[in-house]
């Protein structure tokens, strides 16, 4: 249940459309939903802005599919991470319109469409590497469920610093940059030297082996020397997105 929900219950109240007694008992039923295996928090986009999004890993098809089909009846906007194909499917059958994007692997569905198209983009994503582009496109797609425009600069990393260079004029429009990186994890220095917007790192398990699966990156971010630049963990391309949007609607 979100602000919007409540609204409309609170008006239908004033308007004589439904009793104070059904709307208690709303209230009351909607904070969350034990399915046993998961308790369902109907409350969270109140609270923190954002609806519950389902963790797939470790989850069977049929686990993820029954909680995406309950929250799908509270909330605008369902989404589902590090989530495989059998249960996209397993959630297609339940779920009209859910939508399953191999890349980022993310299942998401809402009840209305993107952001308008044309809408100016709030947040630019940007990804050194080809390879960082799952990890970026988790970023992005995040971004734009939370109601936000999305510009994204792929492939545009260090070792080709004119490739960052020829785009730069992107990432000075926008409110927040997401810089998306493995190896050595440099590009959210540069990008932070270069804008004035706040910079959010994600370090990616993306390199050879002493990139030590992300930790070269994520400790070469928590180093950097541009101010401004903020990290999350390694391959947390939700986190990064989630953070990016609250700020970019504040």
């Amino acid at each position: 249940m979100d602000e919007d929900q409540i609204r409309k219950l609170l008006e239908q109240l004033t308007a004589g459309e439904i009793t104070a007694d059904a709307v208690l008992e709303r209230l009351k039923t909607l904070p969350f939903e034990d399915l046993e295996f998961a308790k369902i928090d109907h409350h969270r986009s109140l609270r923190s802005g954002f609806p519950e999004v389902i963790f797939g890993q470790g989850k069977t098809p049929e686990q993820v599919a029954a909680i995406f089909e309950r929250l799908s009846l509270q909330s605008p906007v369902v989404m589902a991470t590090r989530a495989s194909p059998e249960q996209a499917e397993a959630v297609r059958q339940r779920v009209a319109g859910s939508v399953y994007l191999p890349v980022p692997r993310l299942i998401t569905w809402r009840k209305e469409g993107l952001p308008p198209e044309g809408q100016a983009p709030q947040v630019a994503v940007v990804s050194a590497g080809t390879s960082d582009i799952p990890v970026a496109e988790e970023a992005a797609v995040t971004i734009e469920m939370a109601g936000c425009a999305v510009d994204r600069v792929y492939d545009v990393g260090v070792a080709g610093i004119h490739r960052l260079l020829a785009n730069l004029p992107r990432l000075t429009t926008v409110k927040v940059v997401v810089a998306v990186a493995g190896m050595e994890g440099a590009l959210a220095s540069v990008v932070g030297g270069l804008v004035s917007a706040p910079v959010i790192a994600v370090p990616t398990s993306v390199g050879y082996g002493a990139s030590f699966g992300g930790l070269a990156a994520l400790l070469g971010m928590l180093n950097s020397c541009a101010a401004g630049v903020a990290v999350v963990n390694i391959d947390n391309g939700f986190g990064a997105g989630i953070l990016a949007a609250k700020i970019a609607k504040m």
